[in-house]
C-alpha cells in the first residue's frame, strides 16, 4: 500500500500559506494589504508566512512606490507554482484514496 501523504509539502500545511498560494495561483500579482484583507490576518502573522514562502523560493516580492507610499506586491514563482500544483495533486489523490 502506498503512503497517502508522500506527495504533500510540509510548507503548505499552514492554512495561511495555503491561502496565499491559492490566491497567487489565480492572480498575477497581489498587494500585501489585499492579501491581509482576503485572509483576515494581522500584519505580523502574514509577514512571517510570506517570508517563509519567499525563503523557499515559492513567491517573489516586488517593492515599489505609489506616489510617496510604499507598495509591496507578491507573485508566484515557477518553482512555487509547480510545488503547489504537486501538493494539490497529492491532496486530491489522498482524498480519493490510495489503491
Amino acid at each position: 500500500m502506498k503512503n497517502p501523504i508522500t506527495g504533500l509539502n510540509k510548507i503548505f500545511e499552514s492554512r495561511i500559506r495555503l491561502g496565499v498560494m491559492s490566491i497567487l495561483m489565480v492572480n498575477e500579482e497581489i498587494s500585501f494589504n489585499d492579501l491581509k484583507q482576503m485572509l483576515e490576518v494581522t500584519d505580523g502573522n502574514l509577514a512571517t508566512h510570506l517570508v517563509n514562502l519567499e525563503e523557499n523560493g515559492f513567491i517573489k516580492v516586488h517593492k515599489g512606490f505609489i506616489g510617496r507610499k510604499t507598495n509591496t506586491t507578491y507573485s508566484i514563482t515557477k518553482p512555487g507554482e509547480k510545488a503547489f500544483t504537486d501538493h494539490i495533486t497529492a491532496l486530491e489523490t489522498m482524498i480519493r484514496g490510495v489503491k
